[in-house]
């Protein structure tokens, strides 16, 4: 193929999957965000946390359905435009039209496998941590009025009337239990104002009162303050309160296989890192598998002419059905039992050998002889 040509199809190939990706991952990433977080997760500040930490593994999930549906856009659109008989006119091979598609996959699945190893890793607990976040209350913007919280373990509860500003509450009440000193503590303040520090909150009452109770003694002591400081281990400005926990979601790169848990010793986490190793894996290589079966559909069932080419559509179909089927798989099959991990492998080259089976057979149906020459003397151009 010309390369003038070549460049062309491989920029608009390019940019379509870019488009069809954008298309995928928004109303995606906007769908896991809305139901994750509450609308106090704005107030919070916590959506662009969850944001990063969401996006890497939605963009190489849906990267292969990307470029599988854009391999069949654009060579449908060749199809019907009549350019697909334009290139067989010039004695170009098959393999040479699918050229420029193989390239962008290829790519797309090196980029599928940096994403799915190293990016998507890194920041997935991003996520998680934001969950940890909202399950715990640890965010002191996203209490709610006239609500029981208790943190530290249940040592802690707290309980305030409204809200003044983002940060300042009036009428506060908290209970708590101090190991250290053997007493109990019940605190009352008019105006409460959160201040976050690196390593957490602290708690700055006005005007109110303490009354404390030591252990083994029935009486309360009461004592009233102007200014009292509570620290509280919430979300402070040193970013978000760690988990005593690591997902094997989380591991990135050859670490990831490196730690891989023995079977008999935790099963629950065996089966985890199985259902993540897959999609580590196979995902990613999606990529050449649904470009492969896309283009070599399309060339098969589509009219080269431009004529009747609507049987070319079945790879808008297959593609999309294909790729749910197989992340359904190493989603949820490879988690329940991990020895099925066999199913997602022969459904890939499945894809692979079907693709290119599709497209050797085309090309052999192509591949018409170069035109015979031959050399005339005058005396036979004359007979001629």
């Amino acid at each position: 193929m010309p390369r003038l040509l070549t460049l062309y199809l491989t920029k608009r190939i390019a940019l379509s999957v870019l488009m069809i990706e954008a298309s995928l991952c928004l109303p995606l990433v906007m769908t896991s965000l809305f139901s994750f977080l509450p609308p106090a997760a704005v107030r919070g500040g916590l959506v662009w946390p969850a944001l990063l930490g969401i996006m890497p593994t939605i963009l190489y999930i849906a990267l292969p359905m990307a470029v599988g549906i854009a391999m069949a856009l654009e060579f449908y659109r060749m199809a019907s435009e009549g350019m697909i008989a334009v290139l067989y006119s010039l004695r170009m091979s098959v393999w040479s039209i699918c050229l420029p598609g193989i390239s962008i996959a290829i790519v797309c699945v090196g980029i599928g496998y940096f994403l799915s190893s190293v990016v998507s890793p890194n920041y997935v607990g991003e996520m998680h941590d934001v969950i940890h976040v909202i399950r715990n209350s640890l965010n002191h913007r996203m209490l709610d009025p006239a609500h029981f919280y208790t943190f530290d373990n249940g040592s802690k509860t707290l309980y305030f009337q409204r809200w003044r500003t983002p940060d300042v509450v009036d009428g506060i009440f908290i209970h708590q239990i101090a190991d250290e000193k053997k007493e109990e503590q019940i605190i009352t303040a008019a105006v409460a104002e959160f201040r976050r520090s690196d390593t957490g909150v602290m708690l700055v009452l006005s005007n109110g009162s303490i009354e404390t109770r030591a252990e083994g003694d029935n009486g309360m002591h009461s004592a009233n303050f102007d200014e009292y400081v509570i620290p509280i281990d919430m979300q402070g400005n040193g970013g978000m309160p760690k988990r005593n926990w690591r997902g094997v979601f989380e591991i990135p790169g050859l670490e990831f296989f490196r730690e891989r848990p023995h079977r008999a010793d935790d099963p629950r986490r065996f089966s985890e890192w199985m259902s993540e190793g897959t999609k580590r894996v196979a995902i990613p290589l999606l990529s050449l598998s649904h470009a492969l079966l896309a283009m070599a559909l399309v060339l098969t069932l589509a009219n080269a002419t431009g004529r009747s080419t609507k049987a070319g559509i079945t790879a808008f179909i297959v593609i999309p059905i294909a790729h749910i089927l197989i992340l359904i798989g190493a989603e949820t099959l490879v988690r329940q039992d991990p020895h099925l991990v066999w199913l997602v492998g022969v459904a890939i080259a499945g894809e692979i050998i079907a693709g290119c089976y599709l497209i050797h057979r085309k090309n052999s149906n192509y591949n018409l002889p170069e035109p015979v020459t031959a050399d005339y003397t005058r005396a036979e151009y004359q007979n001629a």
